[in-house]
Formats: structure tokens, sequence, C-alpha cells
């Protein structure tokens, strides 16, 4: 199995930034691509960024040129560089992992961390 930690969601004001870690610990031989996606009251979950093993990244329209993904594999984290935010931005944030284990490529989910901007 593969447990997800996330980290550094909280309460901002427009315009300001957070910086969300997700680490991925676990029995596990490889990890592929790593995704953060986001849920709002009362609305759908979404996706807002990936990146692949390789480092090829992609973005909701609704973030591009806010929001940075990242990851480092020796750490087996990704991270999620949130610049300019808005009241809109506001949800529960997921980290998303697709791992391969024993014998199958199998698909993870973070226990999702609180992202509030205020306007």
């Amino acid at each position: 199995q593969v447990q997800l930690v996330e980290s550094g969601g909280g309460l901002v004001q427009a315009g300001g930034s957070l910086r969300l870690s997700c680490a991925a610990s676990g029995r596990f031989l490889s990890i592929d691509d790593m995704k953060w996606y986001r849920q709002a009251p009362g609305k759908q979950r979404e996706l807002v960024a990936g990146i692949t093993s390789g480092g090829v990244t992609n973005y909701a329209d609704s973030v591009k040129g806010r929001f940075a993904i990242s990851r480092d594999n020796a750490k087996n984290t990704v991270y999620l560089q949130m610049n300019s935010l808005k009241p809109e931005d506001t949800a529960v944030y997921y980290c998303h992992v697709e791992a391969y284990l024993t014998f199958s490529w199998q698909i993870f989910w973070g226990q999702g961390t609180q992202v509030t901007v205020s306007s």
C-alpha cells in the first residue's frame, strides 16, 4: 500500500501564496503520474495540475500562470506552488498518485488539505 501525507494548506489573503506538499511512502516499486485535484463546496472534484515521472506538466486553464507543480523523485514528493491566489481557489486540495505495486498500477489519494483564500 501507499500512504500519502499532505501539508501546506491554510488561510491566506487574496494575492497571497501557499505551497502544498504530498509525500508518498509505503511498499511500492515506482511512481508514475502525480496530480493535484481540488473540490470546492457543492462542486465536483477537478484536476488542478499533473506531472509525469519525466517532468511533463499540465494545468487547468483556471490556474495556468499562477500555479506550478513539481516533484522530487528521490523523496517521492510532489509540490504545488500557488501564487496570486483568488477566493475561487478556496477548496480542499487532494494529492493523487499512480504507483506500481507488486503486480499492478494502483491509484492512491491523500487525505486532503484545506486552502481558504479570503477577499
